[in-house]
């Protein structure tokens, strides 16, 4: 708004961020374009400017399908660009009938001929192309499930397998669970991405202990996996269950597994805010990172925050409390509790006002 761009193209993640902030009636700003994932969730907004949801992995170099966003809840991925063609097929690789689920298939000029030096994935990956008769045609298997809907525009439906993506990263859930059952203290694990109020995801380790130790385990596990696997591999939250959820058959039931926002065992003891500056900033935690409460010794990145939340709640709170804390501030302390702290020392905070409780009868 302040540099009056009239055009943009944001990596989905962002653009997700960017379109939940309050936007003026009047500005530049008259289109966006969003793309590299599917948007997840899309709030209803009079937004000021054009909104363009484009999808596509990078080995389609990088976009195959794209779409006008309405004010859907949840926005399609479009039709195929020029180029490009998009094939919704069964198992045995035929096409499914309108409106029904089957795996997304993609080809065009932009597909890419292979993975460098792994001929093996790229032959379980790029297939020979039964629909096209120019010879060396390829289709690529994305994995993603999907379904033509009767607009001729389609919607994406998850993964067919393992695979997540988390803010641009491609993440195989068997990786994670697999490094949490190696440790003494776990007897059985899963990794689940949970879908967040704002839209976002949350990657969430849930946890069978071989002993009742909850939190001091959970703070080993963070440890022990980031020692294992990169950074973004590593769970936001865990949730410590006495037994997994298993269906009819005994397979663990996925869609069983409990809403971490509802579970207490996978956080710190909870310290109430204690004055109005605590209250204020606890609350706008709460709102973006979509938690029903939020304690005043919880850590952001614990909680599921990353760069493109901080920046949201830094926002927030600088209006709210009439500061200007910097970014790095929310990185080097985490909690609300120093995060005010740190507004009351730029002296531009009046005194807090301690809350009155009334006693638990």
């Amino acid at each position: 708004v302040e540099n009056k761009i009239s055009m943009s193209f944001l990596p989905t993640p962002l653009a997700e961020a960017v379109l939940a902030e309050s936007w003026p009636e009047t500005c530049a700003l008259r289109y966006v374009s969003a793309g590299g994932d599917r948007l997840h969730a899309v709030t209803p907004n009079d937004w000021p400017f054009e909104l363009a949801n484009q999808y596509g992995p990078t080995e389609c170099s990088v976009i195959a399908t794209s779409g006008m966003v309405k004010n859907e809840l949840t926005p399609t991925i479009g039709r195929p660009i020029a180029n490009s063609k998009a094939y919704v097929l069964d198992r045995a690789m035929k096409p499914v009938p309108l409106g029904v689920e089957g795996e997304l298939y993609l080809s065009g000029v932009g597909l890419a001929r292979g993975y460098w030096l792994q001929p093996s994935l790229t032959a379980e990956r790029f297939l020979p192309n039964p629909f096209s008769q120019d010879k060396g045609s390829r289709l690529y298997r994305t994995g993603d499930l999907a379904r033509y809907l009767p607009n001729g525009e389609l919607e994406c439906r998850g993964r067919s397998d393992g695979q997540v993506k988390v803010r641009g990263y491609r993440i195989e859930l068997g990786e994670i669970e697999t490094v949490l059952r190696r440790h003494a203290r776990v007897r059985e694990a899963v990794a689940q991405l949970n879908q967040r109020a704002d839209g976002g995801v949350l990657l969430v380790g849930y946890v069978v202990l071989t002993e009742n130790n909850g939190n001091d385990a959970l703070t080993e596990l963070g440890s022990y996996l980031r020692e294992h696997l990169p950074e973004y591999m590593v769970p936001s939250q865990f949730v410590v269950l006495p037994e997994l959820p298993t269906n009819s058959s005994g397979k663990i039931d996925r869609g069983a597994l409990p809403d971490p926002i509802e579970v207490t065992t996978s956080r710190p003891t909870f310290v109430a805010p204690r004055n109005e500056s605590e209250e204020v900033v606890a609350k706008i935690w709460a709102e973006v990172l979509g938690l029903k409460r939020v304690g005043v010794e919880d850590n952001f990145f614990t909680l599921g925050g990353h760069s493109l939340l901080a920046s949201r709640i830094l926002s927030r709170v600088n209006n709210a409390l009439k500061v200007d804390i910097p970014l790095d501030i929310l990185f080097r302390g985490g909690t609300v509790a120093h995060l005010v702290e740190t507004a009351q020392q730029s002296k531009s905070l009046s005194p807090s006002i301690p809350i009155r409780r009334r006693q638990a009868v």
